[in-house]
């Protein structure tokens, strides 16, 4: 199963896709990039044997994988001035959603001579940057999940605030994106869970979100069905490359999907995250059924008719019924309690989630009322 696709990234699809790299390097205009990746997967196979096919092509790669689960500033500062050091005029952003934005961020912000946070996601600020100033980016990934990399942002942790914020600009999208479902066969099944139910909470959440957008919200329900049928499989079958493909398709279809907008998943798993430092894709699994139900009365006939359309029987409860039961079958945590996030912060992360960028999607506003339900059922109550 090989494709090559426009949408508009240049993506190129198929097991063993990955030996094309040092082609689109050079294409792009790359002689001495920077793979960008965690600090985990710098110690994998996977990683050695890309940047010995970059080696055996000739083409000279630097290596910086000081990058959290949860990037922040202070590891896109060492990023950048690894990147300056070594003369790198390109960047692989190699990985999950971790390595993926780090690089992509590495890559803005190695021409700017503004500030980071001068370019969040906010209004126009975008126009702040200097285009010229943006390095080439590909994109790998490896794990299927956040779909980074087909977008235009990069979401990353200020350290001294310990908050999430997202820097955006058009030119942070990748020319060229290589998902090979080979790269993705040794994740372990909690990284499998995790990630696959981030894809599900983009899909989904877009799909919920009450902005008219029938572009992403048709991408949205494929990919919904998509994790529903495969994310099992590729859980139970790690080494099955059908399902593989398919979650890395489900991945990018949800980046591509929430264009639209997010929600309450993600506007409680990011104060979260940035406060306990959690996996984001297992936060979002964990709130998942709790954000549903809190939205319910504005999403119910929405989701009778996706669950109809997936051939859930039950309307509503049917399909809450099916996320409970992908939750218990991936074996992700009930509450937040279960998750070990401690409920000291409880008001903090309120507070947080009303004035996250993602709120202004959910369904119903988000008030600080609402969230504190939401998250009062997550954690057990």
């Amino acid at each position: 199963m090989q494709a090559n696709w426009n949408y508009p990234t240049a993506i190129k699809f198929g097991a063993g896709r990955i030996n094309e790299l040092p082609d689109h390097v050079r294409a792009v205009g790359m002689q001495r990039p920077l793979l960008v990746t965690d600090k985990a997967l710098a110690e994998l196979e996977v990683t050695r044997r890309t940047l010995a096919i970059l080696a055996d092509a000739g083409i000279a790669t630097g290596l910086f994988s000081d990058v959290r689960s949860n990037p922040t500033d202070e590891n896109l500062e060492a990023g950048l001035a690894q990147y300056r050091a070594g003369g790198h005029d390109g960047v692989i952003a190699f990985g999950g959603g971790s390595g993926l934005d780090l690089g992509k961020l590495v890559a803005f912000m190695a021409g700017q001579t503004r500030p980071l946070w001068d370019f969040e996601d906010i209004g126009d600020w975008w126009t702040r940057a200097d285009p010229a100033g943006i390095a080439p980016i590909i994109a790998v990934p490896t794990t299927a999940g956040t779909g980074s990399e087909v977008g235009r942002a990069g979401v990353i942790t200020d350290a001294s605030a310990h908050v999430k914020k997202v820097i955006f600009h058009p030119k942070m999208q990748p020319q060229v994106v290589i998902c090979d479902p080979e790269l993705s066969v040794g994740m372990p099944p909690l990284i499998t869970a995790g990630t696959g139910l981030d894809a599900l909470s983009h899909c989904l959440e877009a799909y919920c979100s009450p902005a008219y957008h029938p572009m992403a919200e048709g991408i949205a329900v494929e990919g919904i069905r998509l994790v529903k049928e495969w994310l099992p499989i590729a859980y139970a079958e790690p080494a099955n490359l059908e399902a593989r493909g398919h979650m890395l398709s489900a991945a990018a279809m949800g980046a591509t999907a929430f264009q639209k907008g997010l929600g309450g998943m993600h506007s409680l798993a990011h104060p979260i995250g940035a406060l306990y430092d959690t996996h984001h894709g297992m936060t979002n699994a964990v709130v998942m059924p709790y954000v549903l139900e809190a939205n319910r009365a504005a999403i119910e006939p929405r989701i009778e008719r996706l669950a109809a359309w997936l051939g859930i029987a039950g309307g509503f409860d049917g399909f809450l019924g099916w996320i409970r039961s992908i939750r218990r079958e991936l074996k992700v945590p009930g509450t937040l309690t279960e998750f070990g996030v401690p409920r000291d912060g409880f008001d903090r992360i309120v507070a947080m989630a009303v004035v996250d960028p993602t709120a202004g999607g959910n369904p119903l506003p988000l008030t600080p009322a609402l969230a504190a339900a939401m998250l009062a059922a997550a954690f057990g109550d």
